[in-house]
């Protein structure tokens, strides 16, 4: 929920944020003051998009963190929604064009917009989870390097 505030807002900051810098343009004849406002107006709107998307980052790691069913939830709704999916599209008219008669279930809107947050979610923690993976790895490398520089060189003075 606290994504889709924060995304909210990013958004609606940035459609405000587009008119306000025409309006610069128009109205401020200093070409120097024109270039500040813009140039603060684009930094704050990029600084809130930063923000959205720490938010959002911060919720997937929290879940990552905690139990079993937090860390699933998200794929096991997918797959439900993928299921349901699979039956009406897939496998009714198949079995319908054999049987005459098949099961669908109703898929309402709304989980159509919660498998496209999901999946963006577990797009973005995933790319978070491999990034953050990644960084430690470095990290190791570099360390183990650095500390294996510094045995070189102890041993190479004695």
């Amino acid at each position: 929920m606290m994504g889709i505030v924060s995304d909210t807002v990013g958004k609606a900051i940035s459609a405000v944020a587009s008119p306000v810098l025409d309006i610069i343009d128009q109205t401020v004849e200093d070409k120097d003051q024109r270039n500040k406002l813009k140039q603060r107006i684009q930094s704050e709107v990029i600084e809130q998009q930063n923000k959205s998307l720490q938010a959002r980052v911060s919720v997937i790691l929290a879940e990552a963190n905690g139990s079993w069913l937090q860390r699933n939830w998200r794929p096991l709704l997918m797959l439900i929604i993928m299921i349901i999916i699979a039956n009406n599209y897939v496998l009714a008219p198949y079995i319908d064009a054999m049987f005459g008669s098949a099961v669908t279930l109703d898929l309402p809107e709304r989980l159509w917009d919660i498998m496209a947050l999901g999946v963006g979610g577990y797009v973005t923690g995933r790319s978070v989870e491999k990034t953050a993976t990644n960084w430690q790895n470095g990290k190791a490398a570099k360390e183990s390097a650095r500390s294996g520089i510094y045995q070189n060189v102890k041993s190479d003075k004695d």
